[in-house]
């Protein structure tokens, strides 16, 4: 295979997921530098669709997570939340200004790649990334192109988004693993203005919890999901069955359709992700801890980052920030370490949460937005005794290798 020319841009971005896009289209929007996406070929290496949500808190200037920016990527927004205890009380509550937004990675693929075909600083390579790492002035990514070509990029700065084969140690871990039906019902089953979050109406695995997901996008479609809390994935198999008794023996859909389906798996660890992994080569995404340890959700903090990783470089600053906030990681290791031992129940605590807590503050405290006077509040409303052995243990542990769970995104 022959040498193919070198690239140069300001900065190259290794994977086209939601952390690798975004950051992309931040730079570019922004004119802090220009960029170059390197993406899979069509084949085996790219992910299957994958689906995001988030919180849009209303606002456009990053703080809260939302960004009107990609609304033409949104596939369909609920303004009222619900959750069903394990006693089969449902519980509704309406989070405005906030609302619940999902969107599909094939729009929102689409979204980016075009405004970075049109903007003359961005662009994107459809290749394999080989290798990455620094070179003086910067660092340097080989690459593999789809006709054998190997390609060589040189920018200032690398930011890899592609998983870790290995993850870091950790105190604990759990894993978020969950499979999802797109359904179609015969007749009118779902109200489109509210999301179901957790649905604890399904039998609970002896270790974790487990909960059913409902988006819905008409009254007769749906995104249906069975979701465990646990230390390790199903079978295919194992998932379907969860999944067809969820749909119909709780949410008694009656006759219905599988369109297409989604399965993933992602950890839920306190591990210490590193955000650098050379002198000009960070991490982002999943890979660079941008997923809020005790729930799954990313998106938002990916648009958080990626607002920062940009200020940070029109600043001139050799470092990025970190994903989310120390003081959200300590409670995040805590809840995780209460779930991981048994010492409180998963469903009523969730359950609780949502019941006890401003809707408002609760999404924010979801996000690692609230305040320290909030979250003592938030505390409070907790099972405090087991939270409090949880909180005074949790610095003695000793932090252990764990295998990187299988590929996935979360929905969340």
């Amino acid at each position: 295979m022959s040498q193919g020319p070198v690239g140069t841009s300001d900065v190259v971005v290794v994977g086209g997921g939601a952390a690798g896009l975004s950051l992309a289209h931040r730079l570019v929007e922004t004119g802090v530098a220009t960029v170059t996406v390197v993406e899979p070929p069509d084949g085996p290496a790219r992910p299957a669709e994958r689906t995001w949500c988030y919180w849009d808190h209303g606002d456009v200037d990053g703080d809260g997570g939302g960004d009107a920016d990609f609304d033409e990527a949104v596939t369909a927004t609920w303004p009222l939340l619900r959750v069903h205890g394990p006693d089969g009380s449902p519980l509704t509550v309406d989070p405005a200004p906030s609302r619940y937004r999902m969107v599909r990675s094939t729009a929102f693929e689409r979204l980016v790649h075009a405004r970075l075909e049109r903007s003359p600083g961005g662009r994107v390579l459809r290749a394999t990334a080989d290798s990455v790492r620094d070179v003086p002035g910067g660092a340097e990514v080989r690459c593999t192109a789809a006709d054998g070509r190997t390609l060589t990029l040189r920018s200032r700065y690398v930011f890899d988004s592609r998983p870790l084969r290995v993850l870091p140690p950790a105190r604990t871990r759990l894993l978020q693993h969950f499979r999802g039906w797109f359904v179609r019902t015969r007749t009118d089953r779902f109200d489109p203005a509210v999301a179901d979050l957790m649905d604890f109406r399904v039998p609970q695995p002896r270790h974790g919890l487990a909960f059913g997901y409902v988006l819905p996008l008409a009254p007769d479609r749906a995104l249906v999901e069975y979701t465990e809390f646990s230390r390790t994935p199903l079978t295919t198999a194992a998932y379907e069955a969860a999944l067809g008794h969820y749909a119909r023996e709780v949410l008694r859909l009656g006759e219905f359709t599988v369109d297409t389906a989604e399965q993933g798996v992602i950890p839920m660890t306190d591990a210490r992700f590193p955000r650098r992994a050379g002198a000009a080569v960070f991490r982002i995404g999943t890979a660079g801890g941008a997923t809020r340890p005790a729930t799954g959700y990313t998106f938002a903090a990916v648009q958080r980052h990626s607002r920062a990783i940009a200020a940070a470089l029109r600043d001139g600053r050799g470092s990025v920030p970190a994903p989310h906030g120390r003081r959200a990681l300590a409670m995040d290791a805590v809840l995780l370490r209460a779930l991981d031992t048994g010492r409180i129940d998963g469903p009523a605590f969730f359950t609780g949460l949502f019941r006890r807590t401003p809707p408002q503050r609760l999404l924010r405290f979801l996000d690692g937005a609230t305040s320290v006077r909030e979250e003592w509040g938030i505390g409070l409303r907790t099972p405090v005794g087991p939270m409090l052995r949880t909180a005074l243990e949790v610095p003695f542990l000793p932090r252990r290798p764990h295998p990187a769970p299988g590929t996935g995104e979360s929905p969340r």
